[in-house]
């Protein structure tokens, strides 16, 4: 006769990280082009997250503009109204895909000090923003929610 299996005290985090970061990312995503003024990304930011992805004309990623770049050109003194988001975007960002899982997000969200990351189809054509409160907020519900 076999004893019933019981659920170990980590298997609700063990089924989060399962999760992927289709579930838990943001959809409607602000973004600006390498031409757009740094002002306008600044504005953005205000309204939305903390940092814009970048995409070129078949809405691939190719950069990101976080509050640090634009802190950092406050401090050399430019002008935002001459500079664009290709002159202080960090290219190639990190991003990862919809099908990734949780854990591996915030692996790579701790080991790369990031905030938030872009998330990419197959071809690096934007599909939106996962953050770091997105899975946080995530875990709680599911744990509120006896999930």
């Amino acid at each position: 006769m076999t004893t019933p299996k019981q659920d170990s005290p980590n298997q609700p985090l063990a089924d989060f990280t399962r999760l992927t970061v289709a579930r838990f990312m943001e959809k409607e995503v602000q973004y600006g082009h390498p031409r757009t003024k740094a002002d306008v990304l600044a504005s953005q930011m205000i309204e939305g997250f903390g940092s814009v992805p970048i995409v070129d004309e078949q809405h691939r990623l190719v950069g990101i503009v976080s509050e640090h770049d634009l802190l950092a050109s406050l401090e050399k003194r430019l002008n935002w109204n001459d500079l664009s988001a290709q002159d202080i975007m960090a290219p190639n960002p990190y991003s990862v895909r919809p099908e990734t899982d949780i854990a591996t997000l915030i692996h790579v969200l701790r080991v790369s000090n990031l905030i938030r990351v872009p998330v990419v189809d197959a071809e690096g054509t934007l599909l939106g923003i996962v953050a770091r409160r997105d899975l946080l907020r995530g875990y709680l519900n599911r744990k509120a929610s006896g999930a």
